[in-house]
């Protein structure tokens, strides 16, 4: 997975985008009545205009934009794109570079293109949003298509309901990940604890942690035995942790009190162990720009798979394990990653789900992640990932089961809004500045505000953008 996926994540700004998309849409067509041509359609003119009447001989060309830099347009259109192009010889692919917008899942030139009428054909796209771009109309359908090639049961349960809104398709899985527990053997044994039992309980974890920390003559932090909102440590982690559910039937549940009693108990590590001097432990380590649980002088992480690419050689002992939980008795992670979908008003729809269908499926996927270099990359089906004999790579397999019964990030339209509020409440009862029922009482009444004001206007104001760009 790549690391992007780890950081705070920003939901996008739909009513500035849909001013932008406004004036841009207003510029155009000033533009056209002069004779010139508009900013809007710089970049998408080119490699989205279907209008040119090809002969029937003529492969179709689609347009797929994604947002990952570096080398990986090479590498995909080598491994799996051409692949597809070679066994659909009437089809060529467009790939594009589109970067998403202000460091978050999602592109608001995307969404430009789309109330403009110029959407791509196919675009590379988080999960975690497709419920927000979803619920504003502004993706394709894809229901008919999955029932008519029975895709659904290919994939894990958990990523295919992110792929849904309000009982229909909207995306195609792609990759995923999950968190387990990272645990430095060499501090447990020096703590006199034994390094091959790590802890399956908050309660046994606690005990162990606080065994583990040292400070400096200065009074400083040394090591630490654990931060628990450090890396994948979210207020979304432990809710879960604790037995706690952030949505029952139907309704968003921030404020339920397994959830209440998990940030207690990361205040409670802000109290206990000072949270001033855990930031300015947090800071030092920072400054280095690895993974705090590469400096071997944290105890315990929790993290993702993809820590797994970066973490050996060390020169220290380590090893993975389930995170522990309230009571102990069953394994609990949770799973984001990308997805690819159809905008809303792609104009060549059925070879852009022949070639969905090929990238997102077993085919594709198998060829993406079984390349050479695709070190400890998870896929969204499982029969792919026991192919790959994942199910047995050591530590990586750790990550894989748990991707049997993860969890996902509620599917709303306010998916970015509510995790937003969860780190700013999480902040706040992390530098004591709140009580944590207090603080999730308001989050909960916050979020059913915006879910109302989002389900009582927005898909409309876009429908409205998109209708007057015809």
């Amino acid at each position: 997975m790549k690391e992007l996926l780890i950081r705070k994540k920003k939901p996008v700004s739909f009513m500035l985008v849909l001013m932008i998309v406004v004036i841009m849409l207003l510029n155009a067509c000033a533009s056209k009545e002069i004779g010139t041509d508009s900013e809007t359609n710089v970049g998408l003119t080119e490699e989205n205009d279907h209008s040119n009447v090809k002969q029937s001989s003529d492969p179709v060309t689609i347009s797929f934009w994604f947002p990952w830099g570096g080398g990986f347009k090479k590498e995909f259109y080598n491994t799996v794109v051409k692949p597809f192009e070679e066994a659909n010889p009437d089809i060529k692919v467009q790939m594009t570079f589109v970067e998403n917008s202000d460091n978050s899942q999602a592109s608001d030139k995307l969404l430009t293109a789309i109330a403009g009428g110029k959407a791509p054909d196919v675009a590379m796209f988080d999960r975690f949003v497709v419920g927000e771009w979803a619920s504003m109309d502004a993706l394709e359908d894809l229901s008919d298509y999955v029932i008519r090639d029975d895709m659904e049961s290919i994939y894990y349960p958990s990523v295919w309901a992110e792929a849904q809104y309000e009982g229909r398709t909207y995306a195609l899985p792609w990759n995923t990940d999950s968190r387990a527990m990272f645990y430095n053997k060499s501090m447990m044994e020096e703590a006199g604890l034994d390094p091959n039992k790590p802890p399956t309980t908050i309660a046994e974890l606690d005990q162990m942690v606080e065994k583990m920390f040292k400070t400096n003559s200065s009074g400083s932090y040394e090591q630490v035995g654990m931060i628990p909102w450090m890396a994948q440590g979210f207020l979304y982690t432990h809710g879960w942790n604790f037995g706690g559910e952030w949505e029952r039937d139907g309704e968003l549940t921030p404020n339920d009190p397994a959830i209440v009693k998990a940030l207690e108990w990361m205040q409670g590590y802000a109290k206990k162990y000072d949270t001033k001097k855990l930031t300015a432990f947090s800071d030092s380590l920072r400054t280095t720009g690895k993974n705090p649980f590469m400096s071997g002088k944290v105890g315990f992480i929790f993290e993702g798979n993809w820590l797994l690419n970066d973490i050996e050689p060390s020169n220290f002992g380590w090893g993975v394990a389930p995170m522990p939980t309230a009571s102990g008795d069953q394994s609990v992670s949770w799973a984001g990653g990308w997805s690819f979908v159809m905008p809303k008003g792609a104009k060549n729809k059925e070879q852009a789900w022949k070639f969905m269908k090929f990238i997102a499926g077993k085919e594709g996927s198998l060829l993406w992640a079984g390349r050479a270099d695709s070190k400890n990359d998870l896929t969204c089906i499982p029969e792919v990932n026991e192919q790959l004999g994942l199910y047995k790579k050591e530590n990586l397999q750790v990550f894989v089961k748990l991707l049997e019964h993860a969890h996902i990030r509620p599917v709303t339209p306010v998916g970015g809004y509510m995790w937003d509020e969860m780190y700013r409440v999480q902040n706040l009862a992390v530098k004591l500045q709140g009580q944590p029922k207090t603080l999730l009482d308001e989050m909960k009444k916050k979020i059913d505000a915006e879910l109302s004001k989002v389900k009582s206007g927005e898909r409309q104001k876009l429908e409205h953008v998109q209708e007057s760009s015809l």
